[in-house]
């Protein structure tokens, strides 16, 4: 079995603690009565795409880095909406991210999956 690229180990728990703390963040403002009135359920079910992505990621499942990319593209999206800062951040750490899961060695690591 080949060795995971540290990049792919850091960028996977990046992402399942992101989506780890921002569930916890989001349940706090859990209110019954405003449960399905607002957009909390959308915010918890993102968190929660991040903790999926996260753990393909681990588990060597390619689709995992398209759900994650996608995930990161949908922030810069939703960022425009607030501060160029934000907006700026989101984007300079979607091209990080997409560099260190999509380079050569990464590609062949997700690739050898397939004929192991």
């Amino acid at each position: 079995m080949t060795k995971r690229p540290l990049s792919v180990t850091i960028i996977a728990w990046i992402f399942i603690a992101a989506g780890i703390i921002g569930i916890a963040y989001h349940s706090a403002e859990i209110n019954i009565h405003i449960l399905f009135g607002s957009d909390i359920l959308l915010a918890l079910f993102v968190r929660l795409l991040a903790i999926v992505g996260g753990v393909f990621l681990l588990r060597r499942i390619n689709w995992g880095r398209s759900l994650l990319t996608v995930w990161l593209a949908y922030h810069v999206v939703l960022s425009y909406f607030h501060t160029l800062p934000q907006m700026l951040m989101h984007a300079a750490l979607l091209a990080v991210i997409v560099f260190f899961l999509f380079r050569p060695v990464v590609n062949a690591y997700f690739a050898r999956k397939n004929t192991e």
